[in-house]
């Protein structure tokens, strides 16, 4: 089995973001992919940097795209924001694919 990938969604307080990790981590099984999903509040972001290898925001937090990347930049974990549709949705299966399309290209 391939390597665990462990990504991190960050909302305001997480509560959204919790939802739609769950979701993902339901479509990940299924879709036979080795990710561990998580969501935490944007505030608890620095502490995880260096135990990631993936990092999604909230698209409520798209202006905050730059920060987030410059913040995660030393520990060499890409940033990219959560499209609106899919956040919105909570489309897990979505989330996996954008993962695999977006995140780890």
């Amino acid at each position: 089995m391939s390597e665990t990938k462990k990504i991190l969604l960050v909302c305001g307080m997480g509560m959204s973001s919790g939802f739609l990790a769950t979701s993902a981590r339901k479509a990940a099984k299924k879709l036979g992919k080795n990710y561990q999903i998580e969501a935490r509040s944007e505030t608890e972001v620095s502490s995880f940097l260096s135990s990631i290898d993936g990092l999604l925001i909230g698209p409520h937090y798209s202006q905050k795209l730059d920060s987030f990347r410059k913040q995660a930049q030393p520990y060499h974990v890409p940033v990219e924001v959560i499209p609106d549709k899919i956040y919105g949705m909570i489309d897990g299966k979505g989330l996996i694919e954008f993962i695999q399309n977006s995140l780890f290209k």
